[in-house]
């Protein structure tokens, strides 16, 4: 089964089964919504445990999270520094618009410019508020690109292929 890490479970928080997660999902409204249900990874394990999130709540940098049944610590305590996940049918188009696209289809790309240039590869995207930056590792150093439509030019997610305009200053 193929899985798309949504959160990484950083600490518990309290004493009444809520737990801290740092998100890696690009829609956390509609990951961690209240009755959405989530594998659970503990940290090295390879077999999930299924869970339904019953509260959620955001706190600082963090999503604080309560699942059904799991109201004490001592309940997800065995899940602290492990993974949030759901599977590739849980990842349904509907939730994109148009020119949007997942993390995992854009993350791995190989970023070239309009004349060929092979600039790096996205490997990971920062989630500014205004518009996504993409983090480029080039050869030498990392690039950040702003998807806006005044720079990525073409996306081929089954290529794995970027095309993007160098405005001056952009590299």
């Amino acid at each position: 089964m193929e899985w798309f890490n949504v959160g990484r479970i950083v600490n518990t928080h309290g004493i009444r089964g809520e737990i801290r997660v740092l998100s890696t999902t690009d829609f956390e409204e509609e990951r961690f919504a209240v009755g959405n249900k989530l594998a659970a990874f503990k940290k090295d394990d390879k077999k999930p445990t299924w869970v339904t999130i019953e509260s959620v709540r955001r706190h600082k940098n963090f999503i604080l999270l309560t699942f059904e049944g799991m109201n004490n610590i001592n309940l997800v305590e065995p899940f602290k520094e492990g993974m949030l996940k759901v599977t590739k049918d849980q990842m349904t188009d509907d939730l994109l618009e148009e020119n949007e696209f997942f993390f995992h289809e854009i993350i791995g790309c190989t970023v070239i410019s309009e004349d060929g240039q092979t600039i790096g590869i996205v490997a990971d995207i920062l989630q500014t508020g205004a518009n996504d930056v993409w983090v480029v590792k080039g050869s030498k150093k990392e690039h950040y690109i702003p998807y806006i439509e005044d720079i990525v030019k073409d996306i081929d997610v089954e290529e794995k292929k970027i095309v993007i305009h160098v405005m001056e200053g952009l590299l």
